[in-house]
């Protein structure tokens, strides 16, 4: 009888025993007790003030849209933005379905698309802490349009893991706050069969994944927020917490947990 490979378990047809390649096996089945042994993944981080935030809000669908999702790939690893980039279904209508586009995110375009200073929705659109930027592929400079709004005693924002779940400690303000979770990830590639990018290969970073808005909330004592995110963990997969004030798309505070 032989064995291959050799950690698996054995079993002899004729003289009905067990191989030798049982011995090599036996630390494998270990690796599940082990495994759960450990303790869960932690790990924290803390808002800054002069974060910028960047919303694209843009579709598979949409020929205009590769050229805005490659720059937004340009803004990984800097330190003081975000980036978010939501995925709109109205150009599913085209031919091509975007697989990362929701009914939350388009209803967020739709939503956020008052306060912004924009009179429609469109795609690529690019929103720079709350306000239409048509100024892209450069950011707002420094104290220049769109900066992070200022609310008095400015909350503060952190962010921690403990294994599934993620938890938001806000600090106290005046009047009532609200904000969203987002689940990001990079590295996404569709090879495009139909519609107007027909035949590409399109490459999406920042994708948000999954979405969730938080009710308003009065905020004259410190809060803690909690959601869970499954596992595994995808390749370039973070959460990301932006907090506003009520009834407005303007960042206040937001921060991003890449754990």
């Amino acid at each position: 009888m032989t064995c291959s490979p050799p950690q698996l378990i054995c079993f002899s047809r004729w003289a009905g025993r067990v191989s030798t390649a049982l011995i090599p096996a036996i630390p494998s089945l270990l690796l599940p007790a082990l495994v759960a042994a450990a303790p869960p993944l932690t790990c924290s981080a803390q808002a800054e003030a002069k974060t910028t935030v960047v919303e694209l809000y843009t579709s598979e669908g949409c020929s205009s849209c590769p050229p805005a999702d490659r720059w937004l790939s340009t803004l990984k690893g800097q330190p003081d933005v975000i980036a978010l980039a939501f995925h709109v279904n109205y150009w599913d209508r085209l031919g091509w379905p975007d697989r990362f586009a929701t009914a939350a995110t388009t209803d967020r375009q739709r939503a956020v698309m008052a306060g912004s200073g924009s009179p429609y929705v469109y795609t690529p659109q690019v929103i720079v802490n709350g306000a239409d930027w048509r100024g892209w592929p450069k950011l707002p400079a420094a104290g220049g349009a769109a900066p992070m709004q200022t609310q008095k005693p400015a909350p503060t924002l952190a962010l921690s893991r403990s294994g599934k779940v993620i938890s938001a400690e806000v600090g106290p303000a005046a009047g009532s706050l609200s904000g969203y979770w987002a689940l990001v990830e990079d590295g996404h590639a569709s090879n495009v069969r139909a519609g107007e990018n027909r035949g590409e290969t399109l490459r999406h970073d920042h994708v948000v994944r999954r979405y969730e808005p938080i009710p308003a909330w009065v905020a004259d004592a410190a809060r803690r927020l909690q959601w869970t995110v499954e596992e595994p963990a995808a390749a370039g997969r973070r959460v990301v917490f932006v907090l506003t004030p009520v009834g407005a798309n303007l960042p206040l505070r937001a921060a991003s947990l890449a754990c």
